[in-house]
């Protein structure tokens, strides 16, 4: 069986259509929609006992992926809710110091982007933002307003969504944490499954924010939040589900889990952890790794930009890819960002033509991932010399 296959209910859905937005929404594996059966029926099969199964044995199967795949010493370390921005909340809720010291960037993610100016409007936080641009000293200049001191939440993202240029300076971050303050916290959604991520040596000192969405291929409602021991241990806003367990605290008081569990929220839909689950599964069954869909994607990316660059993928060649294809070692994107004052014209062009891609302001990006192969990409190559014009 070729990897494509294991993609063969979502791609029989849409025949004809090219889904270059693997790193924006997806595809489902055949895997995830029989998992979306099992949820169900263990949810009516067991019905007031289902809570008991899932902490039983979904989270804690979901917590070991997650850990396996990432290099954290503790499952019990991770904990899930059904959207990133719910631990964005959380964890700055824990700053007992107000308003909030934030240091970012220009190239966060809207949950984050949206979410910091609306506080800096209200004067919960004061934030400063580092531009990306230039992203070739980005990381000094980075790590050098961070070294400059008074901040209480460090946050920067893994690999950035909108360019697909990837941070390259967490063990300097990491050596800058303190339970006291700053807080280093690592945006990983486009880094999580998509390129190999090994935390054994930052685990214990930063927190890691990611979810299923994207190249964990497990859809919406799976996202996840590692926190190293000490770090935020009472999360002002905070769910029901964070009382079950060893609690500390003051006597009579609130109590809190002294591991990730301290970060729970309360009921939701546990749907996506089966699909994840079975998503890992299918992986270990068929033998793929991060590493190999990483490589096959890179691949396919090199082959595409080549033909870009010889000119035969239309209008293409005049826009400016942002996150080129190099062999440099680093971590990198599962797509390529072209920057053109026409981003947003080409992407309505190629979706007339059943080719899925999405654009944010001037970039248009092209995703790359399992279910895709070479006569594919051939074929984008064609409908972009076709439908993008300069």
């Amino acid at each position: 069986m070729t990897v494509k296959a294991l993609f063969s209910r979502a791609l029989n859905l849409a025949p004809g259509r090219l889904h270059f937005a693997a790193h924006s929404h997806h595809l489902w594996p055949d895997v995830a929609y029989e998992a979306q059966g099992a949820a169900w029926d263990d949810a009516n099969r067991h019905a007031d006992r289902k809570w008991d199964l899932v902490f039983g044995d979904v989270v804690p199967e979901a917590q070991g992926h997650v850990a396996a795949e990432l290099g954290l010493p503790d499952p019990n370390s991770l904990v899930f809710s059904p959207n990133t921005h719910d631990f964005l909340v959380r964890l700055v809720s824990g700053v007992e110091r107000k308003p909030v010291r934030i240091l970012s960037t220009d190239g966060e993610f809207h949950s984050f982007r949206r979410q910091s100016q609306r506080w800096e409007e209200t004067g919960e936080a004061v934030v400063t933002r580092v531009p990306l641009a230039p992203f070739d000293t980005f990381d000094d200049r980075f790590v050098a307003a961070a070294q400059a001191g008074g901040h209480d939440i460090i946050l920067v993202s893994q690999v950035f969504f909108r360019t697909g240029q990837a941070f390259g300076a967490i063990p300097a971050l990491a050596d800058l944490a303190d339970p006291a303050g700053p807080w280093v916290v690592i945006d990983g959604y486009h880094g999580f499954m998509a390129t190999p991520t090994d935390l054994s040596a930052v685990a214990d000192r930063v927190f890691y924010l990611a979810g299923g969405y994207k190249y964990a291929m497990a859809g919406e409602g799976c996202c996840f939040l590692h926190s190293p021991p000490g770090f935020c241990p009472r999360p002002v806003v905070s769910g029901w589900f964070a009382e079950f367990g060893d609690l500390e605290g003051p006597p009579g008081g609130v109590g809190y889990r002294a591991d990730g569990g301290r970060f729970w929220g309360a009921t939701f839909d546990v749907t996506a952890l089966y699909r994840f689950n079975a998503v890992r599964r299918m992986m270990a069954q068929n033998g793929l790794t991060t590493a190999g869909m990483a490589a096959q994607a890179r691949e396919l990316m090199t082959a595409f930009q080549q033909a870009v660059r010889d000119g035969r993928a239309g209008g293409l060649e005049q826009a400016t890819l942002l996150n080129p294809v190099i062999d440099d070692g680093r971590s990198r994107a599962r797509y390529l960002a072209f920057r053109h004052a026409r981003a947003g014209d080409w992407q309505k062009a190629l979706l007339a033509a059943n080719v899925v891609t999405d654009v944010r302001d001037d970039v248009i990006r092209f995703g790359f991932g399992p279910y895709q192969d070479a006569a594919d990409v051939e074929r984008l190559i064609a409908l972009c010399a076709e439908t993008i014009k300069p």
